[in-house]
């Protein structure tokens, strides 16, 4: 995730959707067609603290969102 830093910020304040984690945390999700590998979703994993705080948990690419998970927000 080298060099990732403005589409993890991207991905959290813009995402294409986000779906709930299993602990609590959300799971915010962008598509980019050009990634560092191909065309994929960047994943960024973060927890709200509260309407104003929050943090990152981790952030990786791959090549579909989860199909098991819940959808809680699309545009």
């Amino acid at each position: 995730m080298d060099n990732q830093k403005e589409r993890v910020l991207e991905t959290v304040t813009e995402p294409h959707l986000i779906q709930q984690g299993d602990f609590g945390e959300l799971i915010a999700m962008r598509f980019y067609e050009k990634s560092p590998l191909t065309t994929k979703y960047l994943v960024v994993v973060y927890k709200e603290v509260t309407d104003t705080d929050g943090f990152i948990i981790t952030g990786y690419y791959t090549p579909k969102p989860s199909e098991r998970r819940k959808i809680l927000w699309k545009p």
